[in-house]
């Protein structure tokens, strides 16, 4: 075994770690300046939110801190350009949707329903990602159809739930099922090419199957048909796909789980290259320990949401630097 398979196993297990929910206290945040990639339309600044995955606790967790942002008086949802990877894209969608951040911040801090579905992203999920990353060899692209392939045979034979109830559980926390009047950008991956599919207002696909696509945890939830594509979520190209915010002359990017695994590279990273000013937010510890181990459980959503809002706080003076 070489150096790069070392490196690349270590790399699956940090990841196999986050995505079971245990914390690591290497995500930092990051702010950095760059001088190309940065354009003003007609005399204005183009600033662009980029909102990563992370479960039903990442859609809190973030919707919190955009809260605690926006009563500090830094409101990040007046972004020109808002780019959302699978609990992202439900926090974008949300976002956009018109309805006030105070409203859909005291929706998170809701008790679930008794009957709230609870999945698991369990070992064998873990050992799916990390079997195709091993036979994806470096290539991002045949990682996603490797993987595509594995969701679609988890989905035919029954272990995830129908493609009709994943849609039923993600209409409830979609505010609204059409596009916005506003530069939303929902990832997901094609299960047959491998590419990143980037969907926004005004093509052929609507915002629900959008949104669906790009919430379909591979081998947790189904795949989505649309079009007669198949589609996983956007995650198996990129944590938050942070590099579709080339344009924006400065960027912010909240990213739940945001690790650089074999081709898949971070957000820090994404935004690096493209040389824009940008400020990357992860879970702190607190944060982490609200979120706990399983990051698709309903019961750990408010305390989620609590946890951004009071981190929200450490950040006000970089964010308001940055976005203003």
């Amino acid at each position: 075994m070489g150096d790069a398979d070392v490196d690349q196993q270590t790399g699956l297990v940090d990841l196999a770690d986050d995505l079971a929910g245990d914390a690591h206290p290497g995500a930092q945040d990051s702010l950095q300046d760059g001088s190309h990639g940065a354009i003003v339309q007609d005399g204005r600044v183009r600033r662009g939110l980029v909102l990563g995955g992370g479960g039903i606790t990442g859609i809190a967790w973030e919707t919190g801190l955009l809260a605690g942002l926006a009563d500090a008086g830094v409101d990040l949802t007046s972004a020109d350009r808002v780019i959302g990877t699978s609990a992202g894209s439900i926090v974008g969608a949300q976002i956009t949707s018109g309805t006030p951040l105070d409203e859909l911040y005291r929706r998170q801090l809701l008790p679930p329903a008794d009957d709230a579905p609870l999945a698991r992203i369990g070992g064998g999920v873990v050992l799916a990602f990390a079997m195709s990353m091993l036979r994806a060899r470096g290539d991002l692209e045949r990682f996603g159809r490797v993987l595509g392939a594995r969701a679609v045979r988890a989905a035919a034979a029954g272990r995830t739930p129908s493609v009709a109830d994943r849609y039923a559980q993600v209409r409830i926390r979609l505010i609204d099922t059409t596009w916005p009047e506003r530069d939303l950008v929902v990832t997901a991956v094609d299960v047959g090419t491998g590419e990143l599919a980037a969907f926004r207002p005004g093509g052929d696909v609507g915002l629900e199957d959008a949104v669906n696509a790009s919430c379909a945890v591979p081998c947790v939830y189904p795949p989505i048909p649309i079009n007669g594509r198949t589609y996983v979520d956007g995650g198996a190209r990129s944590g938050a796909n942070a590099d579709l915010a080339a344009g924006c002359d400065r960027v912010v990017a909240i990213t739940p789980l945001d690790r650089s695994v074999g081709p898949i590279r971070s957000a820090s990273q994404q935004l690096g290259d493209l040389g824009v000013p940008h400020l990357v937010i992860s879970p702190d510890d607190a944060s982490r320990s609200a979120i706990g181990k399983n990051v698709l459980d309903p019961a750990a959503r408010p305390p989620s949401a609590r946890a951004g809002y009071a981190q929200a706080a450490a950040y006000v003076d970089r964010v308001r630097e940055l976005w203003t």
